[in-house]
């Protein structure tokens, strides 16, 4: 998941395994496989380092975004 600046400047995160595409025009476009599309701050090369740090972070510590099932995992056979 990736954090993104909405034009109103509120900020929501993303999915990014839920993003279709991105377009720069010259706003950034985020189509979502839903339909849906988001337009947000970010540049494409911003939102692209983004969702690489993610997907490193993941392959780093693949608990860090689920904390409840870490700690459920550690308990087990003890």
């Amino acid at each position: 998941m990736i954090r993104v600046t909405r034009l109103d400047g509120s900020q929501i995160v993303v999915n990014i395994d839920l993003i279709e595409w991105v377009e720069k025009t010259p706003d950034t476009v985020l189509s979502l496989v839903s339909g849906e599309r988001l337009l947000v701050r970010e540049s494409p090369e911003e939102l692209i380092e983004s969702a690489l740090e993610f997907k490193r972070a993941i392959r780093r510590d693949p608990f860090r975004c689920l904390p409840s099932l870490a700690t459920g995992l550690a308990g087990e056979g003890s």
